[in-house]
């Protein structure tokens, strides 16, 4: 699946990637994706809790060669 957005937060730590997200989901349309690569290992979680707050979906979460891989898609 491609998402409409990528947003690179690889060597940030928490809280910039979601910071950065949440700046970022406001460009997304409605039912628009946006894709996460992050390096920090605190992100599976706070993703969840972003979603969970916000509720946007989380669509995928992967995690391969030390980068996690997070689409979100815009809920409203």
């Amino acid at each position: 699946m491609m998402a409409d957005q990528i947003l690179d937060t690889q060597g940030l730590a928490c809280p910039l990637p979601i910071l950065k997200t949440k700046k970022a989901m406001r460009e997304i349309a409605p039912g628009g994706t946006l894709e996460i690569l992050a390096t920090d290992p605190g992100a599976t979680q706070d993703f969840e809790a972003f979603c969970k707050a916000t509720g946007h979906t989380l669509v995928s979460s992967d995690f391969t060669n030390g980068v996690y891989r997070f689409v979100i898609q815009h809920s409203e």
